[in-house]
């Protein structure tokens, strides 16, 4: 298996991230949608990262499904998913609000790096702005009230898109997001990176370097 896209990208590093936890050995290829376009699309016509290509070389995209394909190959042994219905509920809450402000930062990284600056639309970004505020601030309270598992046997798909997300949003927009606003967050996102798995897929332009355990 083989995943492709560059680790500046929350969905393609929660993607790396869980397949570690998920115990599935996997092949990383760090292409850029933008600098590497034509060879991404060689692979992909549609170019969207992340891009997952499985052992018999079918091509899934779109963070969440290929997540939904690795937790039907690593079960029964292990799940990111809880198994109760109310436990599902709330574990489903919290990767909305995290994919929110995954979504919401990319805008805001799009608007910005995309448009020059005289062709940037103010009230959209401020929209988007506090849409961004508005997924963060309601994940603080969400993590005051029911704290999540941030060690490798416990940290559950929940804890690593929120983990993911925050420290994303705190490399390429803090402009936006105060970090002194959102202290809980802050904290566990930076407990979560401290963990293997996320160590060995870092937000940047590097490669995934496989671990012996994986």
């Amino acid at each position: 298996m083989k995943l492709i896209g560059m680790l500046d990208s929350p969905y393609v590093r929660r993607v790396a991230v869980s397949l570690q936890l998920l115990g599935l050995r996997f092949e990383h290829q760090s292409l850029s949608v933008f600098r590497t376009f034509d060879q991404f699309r060689q692979i992909n016509p549609v170019v969207k990262a992340p891009t997952f290509i499985c052992d018999d070389g079918e091509v899934l995209m779109d963070s969440t499904l290929i997540l939904e394909y690795a937790e039907a190959l690593a079960r029964p042994a292990r799940s990111l998913m809880p198994a109760s219905l109310p436990e599902l509920q709330h574990a489903l809450r919290v990767i909305g609000l995290a994919l929110a402000a995954c979504e919401k930062s990319v805008q805001i990284i799009y608007e910005r790096g995309q448009r020059p600056p005289e062709k940037q639309h103010g009230p959209w970004v401020e929209r988007v702005s506090g849409q961004l505020l508005a997924a963060f601030a309601a994940l603080e309270q969400e993590l005051k009230r029911r704290p999540l598992a941030a060690t490798s046997e416990t940290i559950d798909q929940a804890g690593v898109t929120t983990a993911i997300a925050w420290h994303f949003a705190q490399q390429m927009v803090s402009d936006v997001v105060p970090l002194a606003d959102f202290p809980t967050l802050a904290a566990y996102s930076a407990q979560a990176e401290t963990l293997p798995e996320f160590r060995a897929a870092p937000h940047g332009a590097g490669i995934y370097q496989a671990r012996d355990a994986v």
